[in-house]
């Protein structure tokens, strides 16, 4: 009988995480600005864009990292001077361990001056990156 106990109370456990785990995939996050992390083209090797930059941590059998790709190409398409850039976290580990990426895709929106203002670990959706991009762009 304790083992059946104990094997219902890992299933919760198990169901519980996986249920909240799936409701923050890839959730767009406001970033304090007094956090003060910025990156400029030294870190991401290329120039920022002129309004905002997409900056999208993959890795190379990430299956999630390619549909996010083609998800934020279609929305630098849509909004002028947006940039997005593509960093393949295994070539850019301490890149990856100072910012904290513990999956990939990781996507993150900087405004013109290089500010974090929001990430989203996991696969975004597109309104929510288009609205990410108004907070940058506003603020």
């Amino acid at each position: 009988m304790t083992g059946l106990m104990v094997c219902i109370a890992v299933l919760a456990a198990a169901t519980v995480f996986g249920v909240l785990r799936q409701r923050r995939n890839g959730r767009l996050t406001v970033r304090g600005r007094d956090d003060g992390e910025r990156l400029g083209a030294a870190e991401i090797g290329v120039e920022l864009g002129e309004r905002a930059t997409l900056v999208q941590f993959s890795s190379a059998f990430c299956q999630p990292c390619r549909a996010t790709r083609r998800t934020l190409a279609e929305v630098v398409k849509m909004v002028d001077g947006v940039a997005h850039v593509e960093i393949d976290a295994e070539d850019h580990l301490e890149l990856v361990r100072s910012l904290n990426i513990l999956r990939t895709p990781t996507v993150l929106v900087l405004d013109a001056a290089g500010t974090i203002v929001r990430r989203a670990s996991g696969q975004p959706r597109k309104a929510d990156i288009i609205a990410a991009l108004g907070a940058a762009v506003r603020d």
